[in-house]
């Protein structure tokens, strides 16, 4: 009997493993509701499970900021087929109107959610040119320091000069630098593996503490979310499209959605997508040197679902905190929340963990922002795939329209 205990564990172990994060993160929604119906009091002592995910993610966020952009900066390859300048505009622009769709649907339907903001600071600024000259100042701040603050600006702009200076640098220089990077990865996914356990504790608490509230609001969350998200790949995109090819888009766009944005609304993985992408690509019989590289670049810098997450739940951190924002600086959100998601591809979570970027402009405190992002990842089981269903489609539809090669009917 006791030999076979730790095979029994490991077995165990390795079951709860194979049960796919979705499917997790949704069983620990469930008990979590459950329990705080059962039992209010014995949920709130729950709390500390969600403090400690929301603590890690904290910890583990700035220097994945500063590490991850620096790296994918300095090992971007250069490519001389001029073809990929269209298509490298059209995601910019993209992911630009999915910022900007974002903050219009975000006015329409603000939105507020339950934090603990008891101790918490928050400075908003007296309009854009308080903004952008607290930027300013953030930006030139000492790096350690903004590690240690969880100054996401200063942070930013650090990895963008250090990943540019190191574009020439050799590849050893680069490959140890890409290395340090896929180690920070590393130590995130294994923060992400323990969300089922935090989100566990957020939601017994949450609701032990204010009753269904909390889930009413994280509805209406999700449909700003998903609108924002339709309206880019049903009206937006199809525009675009039309603007270039002067065709009706539609049948090239749902053409993608169906064979490219479902597969990977349930893979959650604009990589992973990568080899469906480039088979869909063939079949619309699209330039094979142009597509080759535009589809690895589309799930690098093509994040208007990211683009659309950190702008809405920033947004609807503001509003919680009473700041005022006005248009100007909701236009800046949308530029710094555009260039920010461009870092969020390849790392689980990682539009959500950019979200303290985009709060620092309205001096949000870290600690608010990092509630915020504890909030997304409970709504992450639709968000999530949705974003990244939006962006993987995306990535075809834009190659397509950029390449002039479709010969087929679709």
């Amino acid at each position: 009997m006791t030999p076979q205990t730790p095979i029994q564990n490991k077995s165990l172990f390795s079951k709860l493993n194979s049960v796919g994060l979705v499917t997790q993160i949704i069983i620990a929604i469930i008990l979590g509701t459950l329990l705080a119906v059962i039992s209010p009091e014995l949920a709130k002592s729950f709390s500390m499970l969600g403090s400690l995910f929301v603590s890690a993610l904290k910890a583990v966020a700035p220097i994945l900021v500063l590490v991850l952009v620096a790296s994918s900066i300095a090992n971007q390859k250069a490519n001389s087929d001029a073809e990929l300048k269209p298509i490298v505009g059209l995601y910019l622009i993209g992911t630009l109107c999915a910022a900007f769709t974002a903050v219009v649907l975000s006015f329409l339907f603000p939105t507020s959610l339950t934090l603990d903001i008891a101790g918490a600071s928050a400075n908003p600024p007296q309009g854009l040119g308080e903004v952008l000259s607290t930027l300013a100042f953030k930006v030139v701040e000492n790096p350690i320091s903004a590690i240690a603050n969880g100054n996401f600006i200063a942070l930013l702009a650090w990895g963008l000069g250090l990943g540019f200076s190191l574009k020439h640098a050799n590849e050893h220089t680069k490959a140890t630098l890409h290395d340090f990077s896929e180690a920070i990865s590393s130590i995130v996914r294994i923060v992400i593996r323990f969300a089922p356990i935090g989100i566990f504790g957020l939601v017994s608490n949450t609701i032990a503490t204010t009753g269904f509230t909390a889930l009413a609001e994280y509805s209406r969350l999700v449909f700003v979310l998903l609108s924002a998200m339709l309206i880019i790949a049903l009206v937006v995109n199809p525009l675009i499209v039309f603007f270039i090819m002067k065709k009706n888009p539609y049948p090239l766009v749902f053409t993608c959605l169906r064979e490219s944005g479902i597969t990977a609304f349930f893979t959650r993985s604009s990589a992973a997508n990568i080899p469906v992408n480039m088979a869909l690509c063939k079949k619309l019989d699209l330039h094979e040197d142009t597509y080759s590289v535009s589809i690895p670049l589309g799930a690098t810098i093509n994040m208007a679902g990211a683009a659309i997450t950190i702008t809405v739940l920033t947004l609807a951190a503001a509003n919680t905190l009473n700041i005022d924002i006005d248009f100007g600086t909701a236009i800046l959100l949308s530029v710094i929340a555009s260039v920010s998601a461009c870092g969020a591809s390849g790392v689980a979570g990682g539009s959500l963990l950019l979200i303290p970027l985009a709060c620092s402009l309205f001096g949000i405190s870290n600690d608010i922002a990092m509630q915020v992002v504890a909030i997304g990842f409970i709504i992450g089981v639709i968000q999530d795939s949705a974003e990244t269903a939006l962006n993987s489609s995306t990535d075809v539809v834009f190659s397509a329209a950029a390449s002039h090669h479709i010969t087929k009917d679709l």
